[in-house]
């Protein structure tokens, strides 16, 4: 929803001439609210491709506000799993799977949070001979998961809670980390010790909770993290692969 203040604060993004969007194509990797609603953002007649599975487009096309996105402008393209796709000039992106569920707004009475399938994914981005990997909801590391960013020059992972039981005793909220589909970062099935063991060259914390206590970088998670081998992701960062 903040997409506008981003682009903003992001010169390489800027337009260079009136409705002149400095990108290609967007891609949505999940369907909850903070992951779709800056699309109406970006409905002001500029065009680029709107990527994502056939699941989340779904979920799109059923919604009619979505519609100010007008297809003279924007191309909605579906992208099946494990088909590489270029997604710009040089850069490629393959989705994958991840532990998930559904958006919060299409829940029923019984809640699968490690659901497989359309609705959560990840995102592998090559260009150069160089892999980064993209996985902003994760609500658990399965062995197939674990098998894919070996060798990842970044991987870019969710960081929403530092204890599952985070919300509940900060007194905010009811539902625990694997309830609302994110691994904690502590723990023995946090993901801190489910990289542990992965060849990755750099790993960084994106999707924080504002409850999260690695934001205060005088913190003792914030040191944990770091003595881990992590890096926690503050707006404006730029991730050079030299």
């Amino acid at each position: 929803p903040d997409i506008r203040d981003q682009l903003m604060r992001t010169p390489a993004l800027h337009p260079r001439a009136p409705r002149d969007a400095r990108f290609a194509s967007v891609l949505v990797t999940n369907g909850d609210i903070d992951h779709i609603a800056g699309l109406l953002i970006l409905r002001e007649k500029q065009g680029f491709d709107l990527l994502a599975t056939r699941e989340i487009h779904d979920v799109l096309a059923a919604n009619p506000l979505f519609a100010a996105l007008d297809p003279a402008h924007v191309a909605r393209r579906a992208v099946a799993l494990g088909a590489p796709v270029e997604i710009a000039p040089g850069l490629t992106a393959e989705l994958f799977p991840v532990p998930g569920k559904v958006p919060l707004y299409m829940e029923g009475e019984t809640v699968d949070t490690e659901l497989e399938g359309e609705q959560t994914v990840g995102v592998r981005l090559s260009a150069g001979g160089r892999d980064v990997f993209y996985i902003p909801g994760c609500a658990a590391m399965t062995p197939a998961l674990a098998d894919r960013p070996h060798g990842a020059a970044l991987v870019l992972f969710d960081g929403t809670v530092w204890r599952n039981d985070e919300m509940p005793r900060l007194g905010v909220g009811a539902k625990t980390g694997a309830r609302m589909g994110h691994m904690a970062m502590d723990g023995e099935r946090g993901s801190i010790a489910a990289f542990a063991g992965l060849d990755v060259a750099r790993k960084v914390y994106i999707h924080l909770n504002n409850t999260n206590p690695v934001w205060r970088p005088d913190s003792a998670e914030r040191r944990a993290v770091e003595a881990a081998g992590w890096t926690v992701a503050m707006d404006g960062a730029d991730y050079a692969l030299d």
